[in-house]
């Protein structure tokens, strides 16, 4: 049987909404995009010219106030919003999506969660790296074993942007959750909370590098996992020399992984999944390299053919838990976690200590 799509309302239209979500949401069978809510005149025509079917809301009351007339809910509007607006529709009985991240504290995180197992509905938080090509890739790796017992595991999203950009993604307000502890930052802890399991013991190093900039900027955070594995973490907006992405180091050989998954340029370049047979594949020259005793930039190693990017599996995946067909692909409580480490991670660079967790 057939099954009529779920109803889908977007909070947010910038670049989340409009970039990460709306395409996605519109290449998932199961899922149709019902309503964006923004109040930006400019946004609107934009969504308008894009989805020619879609209605358009100035504010969130307005999607709230025909609920039943919608199946999901998906928040990507500004960080200090994403806690009241997904209890307001989890209240108003709506299952929700969340950008990242979800909450400004963990305790804000769990307080969602039971709200959304006390009404019995989907909370999901977009942790879309979970499906960038040199995760999967690495994941692959892990799960043969072909770099032994892992000792550490260094990741880093580095960027070279010397001037600010402005907007509450840069905001000093500690109410906006601007800063790159909190944008990056949950994107890098994620994936190493994923791989290695949980944190015991959190350090961090955070600083305002740029002239004007009025949050972290160039931040470093050192996990140590329960596993014993230690992860190194760098994200940073005034990296003059990119690093590798990944460089993960074994009892039996290391993986070192450049260049950044191509999903995110081809959605801002306006392409969209399902119109190319070769969505989320790298060249071949890009791939990373296994190997011991040599570096990868001097040929050591063999090359590791990097798994295609698959950002559309995430809402597949949601679809499936709103279908009773499958789990929910990212908790409120997996979130949570990961917010335990970005605090700790807070503290420790505040006071410069090690925090335990």
């Amino acid at each position: 049987m057939t099954r009529t799509p779920l109803r889908v309302g977007l909070v947010g239209y910038g670049l989340a909404g409009s970039v990460f979500h709306a395409p996605l949401i519109t290449a998932t069978e199961g899922l149709a995009l019902d309503t964006v809510v923004t109040s930006n005149p400019e946004r609107q025509q934009q969504a308008r010219a894009e989805y020619p079917d879609v209605r358009i809301a100035a504010a969130p009351e307005e999607l709230f106030d025909r609920a039943t007339e919608l199946d999901l809910v998906v928040i990507a509007s500004p960080n200090r919003t994403h806690v009241p607006l997904a209890a307001t529709a989890l209240k108003a009985g709506l299952p929700v999506v969340v950008d990242k991240p979800v909450a400004g504290t963990a305790a804000e995180a769990r307080e969602l969660a039971a709200l959304a197992e006390d009404r019995g509905l989907l909370l999901s938080v977009y942790q879309n790296r979970r499906w960038d090509n040199d995760f999967l890739t690495l994941r692959k790796l892990l799960a043969e074993g072909e770099l032994g017992d892992v000792w550490r595991f260094e990741s880093r999203f580095e960027r070279w942007r010397p001037q600010p950009k402005g907007g509450w993604r840069e905001s000093g307000d500690p109410a906006e959750i601007g800063g790159l502890l909190y944008d990056l930052g949950s994107h890098v802890v994620d994936q190493a909370l994923v791989l290695f399991g949980p944190a015991a013991q959190v350090y961090a190093e955070s600083d305002i590098r740029r002239p004007g900039a009025e949050t972290d900027d160039d931040t470093f955070i050192a996990v140590t996992h329960t596993s014993g594995v230690r992860s190194h973490l760098y994200v940073s907006a005034t990296a003059a020399q990119l690093g590798p992405r990944f460089r993960v180091l074994g009892s039996k050989a290391g993986y070192v992984k450049y260049g950044l998954d191509p999903q995110e340029a081809a959605l801002r370049d306006g392409e969209r999944p399902g119109t190319t047979a070769d969505w989320g594949t790298e060249p071949e020259s890009l791939w990373g390299r296994v190997g011991s005793g040599e570096s990868p930039l001097t040929g050591g190693g063999r090359a590791e053919p990097t798994l295609p990017g698959d950002y559309p599996a995430y809402y597949a995946a949601v679809t499936r838990a709103l279908n009773d067909d499958g789990p929910n692909p990212v908790t409120a409580l997996e979130a949570a976690a990961a917010l335990d480490v970005l605090e700790a991670a807070r503290r420790s660079a505040r006071d410069g200590v090690a925090v335990a967790l």
